[in-house]
């Protein structure tokens, strides 16, 4: 007995090792989480600087104003490169630190391993590690705007000529380069484990539909962001050590010769950059997908329409959206030829998003719908998404491209796809998993104002740069009224930013819903939704190690309504 309390004393672990450096998948999944959700808001404070400078040009921040210092803001007025810095962090921090850990690092962590019956991730000293590594570099990233120059100021996408001369860019790519870094880790570990550590039965056409999204995510993050990582090493040492990768020769600045040896070429970049940059709208997407269809499946309590359909339909995102990277560059004077197989190829890839959509909405037919918090934010996922993708499509024509093309409907586009698509879906899954996680229920009148707040807003800010878009006004301006075209429209640049301040507000009941259930909410049964698949076989929270007994799989994930079963349900490790 003294001998087996010693071991007992000896095998705690000191709380910096168990929830700071930790190797628990389940504890790197919630630092994951928590610290995308603080960058998120970090990003969306920045938008709503930006916002006040686009609704009012030239007018002082009210309230902040006189706390942001003199050489960016005298007297609260936002200078134009501190205007140019916020746009280039917010996408920055809202993509590459925001939605991809959240969605990724955050979910995937936590849920794939106990999904498919594992105890942990494959490499977990390699996940601990891909976690720190994300937050060097974000930590980097926001160091940026206390250096000399300040922050970066050539736009999220990094575009040289003047992303090799202007301030800021060499700490941006620094801390790029270990957010990609921190992503290859993760990636691989994902696939390993997925691959290799499934539960007895657990055969490939028996993983959960999110299962699938973090597979196919994981290769797309394992062969685009090298290519990405290599170019941001060649535009550090442009600006570094003096070489000319991006910079062309006889290249004139402010009238004089750039004194540099030439012979590169803008466009490698561009081509490099988004190489990476279209499979990560898909990386931001496959998971938000795998939330939508697992609370969809729960709350209609019938399996998912075509669940063969959605993993083929996946397979193929993940394929062809290394086939369409030059639709973001029809006007760099590509040939016409290639511009017609970039657009052939983009008209392509929507196939499978539209069967993906078909889908999840068939799924619906003839189901007794549950309208429970979760599944309010996946009914909502579905037209918003619809609406991201149908506007993509002239975007992808080479001829609408060329009168669309970085104008506010480029950004509406983008947003309805990343924000009222992706993020809409990731909120969704807070509230599904929450139980999961704590073993506790967050308040459902406080996650209805949340939702209902939210989605009004977000429609609120977006669908008017549709209209700005059509009517020329161009992405990127620091006074939208300096352009007289742009007069008319300048009233819905108050409208946006009024919903964006308003999107803010609508935060603060998630906010407070969140860290007051984490420690006081209603507690939960293991199983809350009566869900079939694997994560909630095991006790919510879940011990290490996850599973008392190593589960064993019977049947798919999404048994549900069976004729002549007992109940609605039939769990995957439950043998009848």
């Amino acid at each position: 007995m003294a001998d087996k309390k010693h071991s007992d004393h000896h095998q705690e672990q000191h709380w910096v090792w168990k929830y700071v450096f930790s190797v628990d998948h389940k504890v790197i999944g919630l630092q994951y989480l928590i610290t995308s959700f603080l960058f998120l808001l970090f990003g969306f404070g920045l938008l709503m600087l930006l916002r006040w400078q686009l609704a009012y040009p030239g007018q002082p921040v009210p309230l902040f104003g006189r706390f942001l210092p003199e050489a960016l803001a005298p007297g609260g007025v936002l200078m134009p490169h501190f205007y140019n810095a916020l746009g280039a962090m917010h996408g920055t921090i809202m993509v590459f630190l925001g939605m991809v850990p959240l969605g990724v690092g955050g979910y995937g962590n936590y849920i794939l391993p106990l999904q498919i019956g594992a105890p942990d991730m494959a490499f977990p000293r390699l996940n601990m590690m891909s976690y720190w590594v994300y937050v060097v570099g974000g930590i980097l990233m926001l160091s940026s705007f206390f250096i000399p120059g300040g922050a970066a100021q050539s736009g999220w996408t990094s575009y040289p000529p003047l992303a090799d001369i202007s301030p800021g860019q060499t700490m941006w790519l620094v801390a790029m380069i270990f957010v990609i870094t921190s992503s290859l880790l993760g990636s691989i570990n994902f696939i390993v484990t997925t691959l290799n550590m499934r539960a007895q039965g657990m055969t490939l056409s028996k993983m959960p539909i999110f299962v699938w999204g973090q597979l196919v995510t994981a290769v797309l993050l394992l062969l685009a962001f090298p290519p990405l990582e290599a170019a941001a090493v060649l535009q550090v040492m442009d600006r570094v050590f003096g070489t000319s990768f991006y910079l062309p020769t006889g290249l004139v600045i402010f009238g004089q010769t750039l004194d540099v040896s030439g012979g590169g070429h803008p466009l490698l970049w561009q081509h490099l950059f988004w190489f990476l940059a279209h499979p990560e709208v898909y990386v931001l997407i496959l998971p938000a997908i795998g939330i939508v269809a697992e609370i969809i499946a729960n709350n209609t309590r019938k399996p998912l329409f075509g669940y063969k359909e959605i993993v083929a339909s996946m397979l193929f995102l993940g394929v062809m959206s290394f086939l369409v990277w030059a639709h973001h560059m029809y006007l760099a004077g590509m040939s016409s030829k290639l511009s017609n197989f970039f657009l052939v190829t983009t008209l392509i890839i929507s196939v499978p998003s539209v069967a993906i959509l078909t889908c999840l909405i068939l799924s619906l037919r003839g189901a007794s719908i549950r309208y429970s918090v979760p599944m309010l934010f996946a009914l909502a996922f579905l037209p918003l998404f619809g609406i991201g993708g149908l506007t993509g499509l002239p975007l992808g024509l080479t001829t609408t491209d060329i009168y669309l093309h970085d104008t506010y409907y480029v950004i509406g586009h983008f947003h309805y796809v990343v924000v009222t698509g992706s993020l809409i879906a990731l909120m969704g899954g807070v509230y599904y998993w929450f139980p999961k996680w704590f073993g506790r229920r967050m308040d459902d009148f406080w996650g209805k104002v949340h939702f209902w707040g939210t989605v009004i807003t977000m429609n609120g800010i977006f669908f008017p740069m549709f209209i700005q878009g059509l009517a020329g006004v161009q992405r990127r301006l620091y006074d939208p009224t300096a352009q007289a075209h742009n007069l008319p429209t300048q009233p819905l640049n108050v409208v946006s930013s009024v919903f964006a301040w308003l999107l803010f507000l609508a935060q603060i009941p998630f906010i407070w819903n969140f860290f007051y259930s984490m420690f006081k909410g209603k507690k939960s049964e293991e199983n809350p939704w009566k869900a079939t698949t694997l994560e909630w076989a095991c006790p919510s929270p879940p011990p290490h190690g996850n599973f008392e007994t190593p589960p064993k799989v019977y049947r798919g994930p999404y048994e549900y309504s069976v004729p002549g079963a007992k109940t609605d349900w039939t769990p995957q490790h439950v043998e009848t």
